[in-house]
């Protein structure tokens, strides 16, 4: 009896308490709504990311100037190389001959350009002498004609006049063979005469085409893809191994069309990449937007224009660079998969370059000294070839 009767009693409360309990959870809901609506206005909605990002890098193709047949190979894949190490040797000999041949004409022509000179010397001398010849034979006469035809036989007039019109003629020839040898050496030296420039510039072919018989690493990096055999017989432009400058990467993230809107060169980024998981994390910048889609630039853009067309979310890619130092200190691979996520709070940047790149994207003078040297050994051989007396 006293059982029922407590039951019956409580009852009317269950109700009650159930409504509370309900209440309670609908508050809770609402609260955490409103708490993720408040951190996604006031937070996530400024931030975009992305998996579909992956490390790039320059691949630095290795190929030759000069056709010839490999002699040695002084690196491998996965090698690490400096910049200017010497990678493949080629059979220098047939460069070695030319370079000889040329070397050989540059000292003739050298020795033939101090001839013109010397003969221009010598025609100058010849005109003084035949001015005072004329000179000489014109007094002759003016002095047989001024003692009056008794004095001076007809026959020798003739002859004083005769010596005179030959003494001019001469004079003259002398005027053209100087002017010839004028126009041979005039405005030049025998260091620099056409013919010896244009000799000289054999020689820096030839020298040039020597020294590309080695081949160098234009930069520092690994090598990857070696396809070039011991013996193989290479033609210019030929692939012969790649080189991968491991400090110089980036990362290429394709974000979104829905995405781009907020997006601004110099924003934040934040990168993971699938080799360490989310133990390393990287600090990168958005360097620059892909000027049109993927889908644009690939082998066979899609035909939008035909009837059967689906709407695809197109995806653009974004270029990020990496911190330096972060990357020296966990290295990254090019290809790698990555996670990039961009801070967009800060919308002060360009979506778009404004100004053209002030230096070089990339560059090397592992070739520069190759012309240099080249340069010393023609002014040695104009130099051995001149003589004492320059002048």
């Amino acid at each position: 009896m006293t059982d029922a009767a407590s039951a019956v009693s409580s009852s009317p409360a269950a109700p009650g308490r159930r409504k509370t309990l309900l209440l309670r959870i609908v508050a809770g809901l609402a609260l955490a709504g409103a708490a993720y609506g408040a951190w996604w206005g006031l937070v996530a909605r400024h931030y975009q990311h992305t998996d579909n990002a992956y490390v790039g890098g320059n691949l630095v193709q290795i190929t030759p100037q000069t056709s010839g047949t490999v002699l040695s190979i002084l690196a491998d894949d996965t090698d690490f190389v400096a910049a200017g190490q010497p990678l493949v040797k080629l059979d220098p000999a047939d460069a070695e001959v030319a370079l000889a041949q040329a070397e050989a004409d540059l000292a003739q022509q050298v020795r033939q350009s101090r001839a013109l000179f010397a003969n221009r010397a010598a025609s100058a001398a010849l005109l003084a002498q035949r001015q005072s010849e004329l000179s000489r034979a014109e007094d002759d006469l003016k002095r047989r004609q001024a003692a009056g035809g008794e004095a001076v036989a007809g026959e020798e007039l003739a002859h004083a006049s005769a010596a005179v019109a030959n003494a001019r003629a001469a004079l003259s020839a002398a005027k053209e063979q100087l002017a010839a040898s004028a126009a041979q050496t005039e405005n030049a030296s025998p260091e620099n005469h056409p013919a010896v420039a244009r000799a000289a510039a054999r020689v820096r072919e030839a020298y040039l085409a020597l020294s590309r018989a080695t081949l160098p690493a234009p930069v520092a990096g690994y090598v990857a893809k070696r396809g070039v055999q011991v013996g193989q017989r290479v033609q210019p432009g030929a692939p012969l191994m790649a080189i991968v400058p491991l400090n110089s990467l980036w990362v290429d993230a394709n974000f979104k069309e829905s995405q781009l809107a907020g997006m601004r060169i110099g924003q934040p980024v934040t990168l993971h990449a699938d080799i360490y998981g989310g133990s390393v994390t990287y600090h990168g910048k958005v360097a620059g937007l892909g000027a049109g889609t993927g889908g644009v630039f690939s082998l066979l853009p899609a035909q939008n224009a035909t009837g059967n067309w689906i709407k695809v979310v197109q995806r653009v890619p974004v270029r990020i660079t990496l911190d330096p130092k972060e990357l020296s200190e966990h290295p990254l691979r090019v290809g790698l998969s990555m996670l990039a996520e961009v801070d967009q709070h800060d919308q002060s940047g360009p979506a778009l370059a404004t100004a053209p790149r002030q230096a070089p994207a990339q560059s090397t003078t592992a070739f520069a000294g190759a012309d240099q040297a080249a340069q010393a050994r023609i002014a040695r051989i104009i130099a051995d070839n001149l003589g004492k007396d320059r002048s």
